[in-house]
């Protein structure tokens, strides 16, 4: 049985609403285990989506918007270019195959997934997303993992700033010289492994406000990154999880709750470093 959850929503620097809260599907794979947990979501509320090329499973996102009941403009579909196809020709190609196996003819949101510096390419890359939006078949483009030189580098001649970048972001690593810029710009600010893929829910301090408010460690990490403001899209593919991931909307954290989740900020990373990713080039 399907249930009704009024998820808030972020309006881009180019007035698309964006849901604040949506379903990641990273190492959610095959396609069959990809569509049956996307379909969960649905079923739970859900209204966005999280993909990427490199999660080999965006047939399995297509698979599921078909089976599914809700039209095409009720759901907000993010999908990522890897890093090999990075390059004004190669960008084009690769979001076409992408639109293929999504089955759609539109993409909500496009983001380059890795700014892969050490190759520099991600300017001319951003042209080719500039034509993308230009023509209609994007809603929204943005960025994944830039750090702030890599953005000044990229608007130093972009004619269109960014929506968002999704970036690492949790109780451990709170991104503030980002995070501060996000909002000078205009960028949304979208949070990838929002739970640290685990690493932050035994922390102390989470536990003690989550046992107060007898709510999980994973609501109340997910509720302060509403409540300051981020976009998330935690991953699950478990039923009870995904459900437990979208209970956020009856509680809030108070302004103590957000100060003790301001302390434990360690600048800890559970992914690499954006100048040292490279891979598949």
């Amino acid at each position: 049985m399907s249930t009704t959850v009024s998820v808030p929503t972020v309006t881009l620097n180019n007035g698309v609403e964006m849901p604040q809260l949506g379903f990641g599907v990273w190492q959610i794979t095959p396609d069959e285990r990809a569509t049956e947990a996307v379909l969960t979501a649905f079923d739970a509320g859900y209204r966005a989506v999280d993909t990427a090329r490199i999660y080999t499973n965006e047939g399995g996102v297509g698979a599921a918007l078909e089976a599914s009941n809700l039209a095409r403009s009720d759901v907000f579909v993010t999908t990522k270019l890897w890093n090999n196809e990075q390059g004004y020709d190669s960008v084009l190609r690769a979001f076409d195959n992408s639109l293929a196996k999504l089955g759609t003819d539109y993409i909500d949101m496009y983001l380059v997934h890795w700014p892969v510096p050490f190759h520099n390419r991600y300017v001319e890359t951003w042209r080719a997303f500039e034509k993308l939006y230009a023509d209609g078949r994007v809603r929204a483009i943005g960025v994944s993992n830039f750090e702030p030189d890599h953005l000044r580098t990229l608007l130093d001649s972009a004619d269109v700033v960014p929506a968002l970048n999704q970036i690492e972001f949790h109780p451990y690593l709170q991104q503030h010289e980002l995070f501060a810029l996000h909002r000078e710009l205009g960028i949304a600010t979208e949070s990838w492994s929002p739970l640290g893929q685990g690493t932050v829910l035994g922390d102390p301090v989470i536990r003690a406000i989550a046992d107060r408010l007898g709510r999980t460690p994973a609501q109340v990490i997910l509720r302060w990154q509403l409540q300051l403001g981020n976009i998330v899209v935690p991953k699950s593919a478990t039923e009870s999880r995904i459900r437990e991931n979208i209970a956020l909307f009856d509680f809030e954290l108070s302004e103590d709750d957000m100060a003790a989740f301001a302390a434990i900020h360690r600048g800890e990373r559970v992914g690499q470093h954006p100048n040292d990713f490279i891979d598949d080039f």
